[in-house]
């Protein structure tokens, strides 16, 4: 889990994680006998918290960076990245490991949006809009639409952003107000399901999200002396980071704009890192060491900081 998790878990004090500049209590891997924190699943059963790099870089990017080794491990430049409510970033050069987080917030994943939900059925995962300026829809098992889940959250900015009916500062130009609000309906409203739309409150909150990401990437290739455009694999990871578009994320700037190929989409790797922990001593063992190789980067520290995330806020004409 994230720091906050095992934290919560461990039954370790928290205060130190509301504030600046976010100490854990403790960073090592820890066993102890499940029983003895409430978990009963089989006599003489044992929990493994997996090491933690410092900040809110917890033992789930570690699990992360265990499974992608293979890839990062090869010559050149990679950045791992697992997006999320709060997104994890590690940039490995010539056998360093610079780490960061980013609070994302809960955008870019449906929450905190207004017709925002899960990825399940009825939920818009894609977007388009044709040369009639026509929405086109492409909705999880086919069903009727209800909301957007994370993946349509992005694609739905990305096209709205490239026909023009949101400004590059963001401002919806074509839509209706809404409850005193402007918004751009995707689905109107029917006796037995409500509209979906796309709110200004939506666009600025993927704009805040969408800069936290950007900028952790900008800055932790600075921190290792480079340019981003310079990297040579981008790892995505994570159950969202599976399914959204890449071209979508470059297009409203949340990604750097790097050629198609240098990007890999990898899916729950964190999920086969703690696969690896379970069925291996020996990997869990090489996890521990990966956090102590890792530096922990608090961007926030940074004097560049606010500048370069006010920097990409808003979206290239």
């Amino acid at each position: 889990g994230n720091t906050a998790m095992q934290h919560l878990l461990a039954g370790w004090p928290v205060a130190q994680l509301g504030r600046a500049p976010f100490v854990a209590a403790s960073a090592d891997a820890l066993d102890v006998p499940a029983r003895t924190i409430g978990i009963r699943v089989g006599a003489g059963a044992n929990l493994h918290l997996a090491a933690s790099v410092g900040g809110f870089v917890g033992g789930d990017h570690v699990a992360a960076l265990l499974a992608t080794e293979p890839l990062w491990s090869l010559p050149g430049t990679t950045l791992v990245m697992d997006i999320g409510t709060n997104t994890e970033i590690s940039l490995v050069r010539n056998g360093r490991i610079g780490s960061a987080s980013c609070p994302s917030g809960p955008a870019l994943e449906g929450g905190h949006i207004a017709s925002g939900m899960r990825a399940a059925d009825g939920a818009i995962e894609r977007v388009r809009i044709d040369a009639d300026g026509a929405l086109a829809l492409q909705v999880i098992g086919g069903a009727k639409p209800v909301g957007l889940c994370g993946s349509g959250v992005l694609d739905a900015l990305a096209a709205f952003v490239g026909a023009g009916w949101i400004d590059a500062r963001g401002r919806i130009r074509r839509g209706e107000p809404v409850d005193g609000l402007r918004a751009i309906t995707l689905v109107d409203e029917t006796p037995d399901t409500p509209a979906v739309r796309y709110t200004q409150h939506d666009v600025r909150a993927v704009q805040l999200a969408k800069s936290a990401i950007r900028t952790g990437v900008k800055m932790l290739a600075a921190e290792a002396g480079m340019d981003e455009l310079a990297i040579d694999r981008f790892v995505i990871a994570g159950a969202f980071g599976a399914y959204i578009s890449v071209a979508s994320a470059v297009a409203i700037g949340l990604l750097p704009p790097l050629p198609r190929e240098r990007f890999e989409q990898v899916g729950n790797a964190a999920g086969l890192g703690v696969q690896q922990m379970l069925a291996s001593t020996e990997r869990r063992a090489r996890a521990a060491e990966i956090a102590r190789q890792c530096r922990y980067v608090e961007l926030s520290s940074r004097s560049d900081f606010q500048k370069t995330f006010l920097q990409h806020i808003g979206f290239a004409a």
